[in-house]
């Protein structure tokens, strides 16, 4: 169903551009969303609510779209067209199993889509209760954007949230104003003026963070969910590029993490299929014999193992498990290093008290990128030069 779209970068393999790794590319880029600074934050505010079929059942549906885009050229109009058709689906991954409520809990979490040419963009999920009375159906705003930055992009979601509860059209001229405005460079602020009825105008600060390669990250929620053990073997798994399925109930910690695992491989890039949330109609994706990472709800469980999977590992981010291994994942790290990065991780958790979230996201980011150095930074000693000034690796 829908494979041909945005796709969910279902069936796609590594692309030399992508494995590339982060130290050769142009500064101010960074793989797989590259973008520059001064560019748009977003591309569009997506509304999308549950709408009765004539089944009874009901599907998610774009209620609005901002801005609306006229004069596309027909490529243009064709991948805009594929690209709406996606986000409904990933918005409510949940498939039909929806009733009316009268009372839930906020939920932030974002999805990612593939397009042919192998780049992505992301989308930013607010899930919330419309102000109302009686029982009624969440909507989700989503933003669109190219650019990954999950904590300015939550901030900007709260500022939507909070203009939700007054009225839609408080919303629109924010984001107009945010649209207007170029994206930060690492380390910079810009300031939006908004103005909403009865308070009026406000000031918005956001801030890029400085170490832009952290800026999509939380490896707090990773940290709470599993030991520093299973870290390892995840790691291990990942630079392996084997496959790997997630499995919680919320959204939310399904794409923190998945996010998470992907950044542990910095200054390298994860250039297979990547997917924090796999809707369930798309659940046969675990099936795939290339590489992925992908993530599911726990009440998806019992079809996800009921699949005729090959050799994954199954990570269970409720109970801080492994469901399923290929049975070596602790032996794939070389035995020194394996044991310094056990160290440094039980030394984050022994002081997790005292620490931001940008000094936890520090901590581990640098005793990953240690485990790069000392295990490829040195290959430039074993090139050998023949007489002709021909390289070749040894």
């Amino acid at each position: 169903m829908h494979h041909n779209f945005w796709v969910t970068d279902v069936n796609r393999g590594a692309t030399s551009d992508e494995s590339k790794s982060e130290s050769a590319r142009r500064p101010g880029e960074r793989s797989p969303f590259c973008y520059s600074p001064g560019q748009f934050f977003f591309e569009y505010l997506v509304v999308v609510s549950l709408k009765k079929k004539l089944g009874g059942d009901y599907e998610p549906k774009i209620i609005y779209q901002f801005p609306k885009r006229e004069n596309l050229l027909r490529g243009q109009k064709e991948e805009e067209e594929r690209l709406l058709q996606a986000i409904p689906l990933f918005c409510f991954p949940d498939g039909n199993h929806w009733a009316p409520l009268t009372e839930y809990t906020s939920e932030t979490f974002s999805f990612v889509l593939t397009n042919v040419d192998g780049s992505r963009k992301i989308g930013y999920c607010r899930r919330l209760l419309p102000v109302g009375r009686g029982p009624r159906f969440p909507e989700v705003f989503c933003i669109i954007s190219c650019l990954g930055c999950f904590g300015l992009f939550s901030k900007i979601l709260d500022e939507v949230e909070k203009r939700r509860q007054i009225s839609m059209a408080v919303i629109y001229p924010f984001m107009q104003g945010l649209r207007e405005c170029p994206f930060p460079a690492p380390g910079k602020t810009v300031t939006i003026k908004s103005f909403i009825p009865d308070s009026g105008t406000e000031l918005i600060e956001l801030t890029r963070p400085l170490d832009s390669w952290l800026e999509h990250v939380e490896f707090r929620a990773l940290l709470q969910r599993l030991s520093p053990e299973n870290i390892l073997w995840l790691f291990a798994s990942a630079v392996l590029e084997r496959r790997i399925i997630f499995v919680a109930e919320e959204l939310s910690v399904l794409s923190q993490c998945i996010h998470a695992v992907a950044a542990l491989l910095y200054p390298f890039s994860w250039a297979h299929t990547y997917i924090p949330v796999v809707p369930e109609c798309l659940i046969d994706t675990v099936c795939c014999p290339t590489p992925f990472m992908v993530g599911v709800q726990k009440r998806c469980l019992e079809q996800v193992l009921d699949q005729p999977m090959e050799e994954v590992l199954l990570v269970d981010l409720c109970e801080g498990t492994f469901l399923r291994s290929v049975g070596d994942e602790g032996n794939i790290l070389p035995a020194k290093l394996h044991t310094e990065m056990l160290t440094s991780l039980k030394t984050h958790n022994s002081n997790n008290n005292i620490q931001t979230s940008e000094q936890v996201n520090t901590h581990v980011s640098e005793a990953f990128i240690q485990f790069f150095v000392k295990t490829v930074g040195h290959y430039t000693s074993h090139l050998k030069w023949n007489k002709s000034g021909q390289g070749s690796f040894q």
